[in-house]
């Protein structure tokens, strides 16, 4: 879970996004601050993975907050919700690194689309047994790539791969090719295929580790 706190001054605005939270999977809302000088106080009580931060505020700013939150506290992220829209204050945010930048007003999709970016960046990022390779960080965070093989290469059926893909999603660790061959009903072989498909399209994680005998067998994560 994504503990998370939405530091805004205008009512309305943070029960706007506090209801577009509360909407997505693996987030919890934790706190609402309504200056930058009460989210101080949240940051140094408990522990906190993401600030939704507005810049205009009474008091300290959020540009003044942000600053102190990547200089103190380094497992916090940052995303800026917010009507300022200047390039001066864009290139200052992403300067400091925030990880998303949402303009007011704003959409559910928009904001939608931020939270589960930030998800999965992170849930990438956090995963030990993944082996982060060039192409990973190509398609999942940084050029976003568009997936090779667009509209499934021959041989991949939909209908198929929508079964493969849901066994996946349902697998808490690591698991290898055996493991999904009974869950999803098809041979390893043709089971294979499809297993290279996710990996190449960036959506399965592969590392290698050891059977009986010390034989190396292929180990799979589900990247989602």
């Amino acid at each position: 879970m994504i503990r998370t706190i939405i530091v805004e001054d205008d009512p309305m605005v943070a029960d706007l996004a506090a209801g577009y939270l509360e909407r997505i999977d693996g987030f919890s809302l934790d706190h609402t601050a309504r200056s930058a000088e009460d989210a101080l106080d949240l940051l140094r009580a408990c522990h906190v993975d993401l600030v939704l931060l507005d810049v205009f505020m009474p008091g300290m700013d959020g540009m003044e907050l942000l600053r102190i939150i990547k200089s103190q506290f380094f497992h916090t992220d940052v995303i800026m919700i917010t009507a300022a829209q200047s390039s001066e204050d864009i290139l200052k945010a992403l300067r400091l690194g925030v990880a998303d930048y949402i303009v007011k007003p704003f959409t559910f999709e928009r904001f939608r689309e931020s939270m589960l970016q930030f998800q999965e960046k992170r849930r990438l990022l956090m995963s030990p047994e993944v082996a982060i390779t060039q192409d990973i960080l190509d398609r999942r965070i940084f050029i976003k790539k568009p997936e090779r093989g667009a509209g499934r290469p021959k041989g991949i059926d939909a209908q198929t791969l929508e079964t493969v893909v849901s066994v996946l999603k349902e697998q808490p660790g690591l698991f290898s090719l055996k493991d999904i061959e009974r869950l999803a009903g098809i041979s390893r072989i043709s089971l294979k295929k499809y297993f290279d498909y996710l990996a190449e399209t960036g959506r399965l994680g592969s590392s290698k580790g050891y059977g009986g005998q010390g034989r190396p067998v292929t180990l799979y994560n589900w990247l989602g």
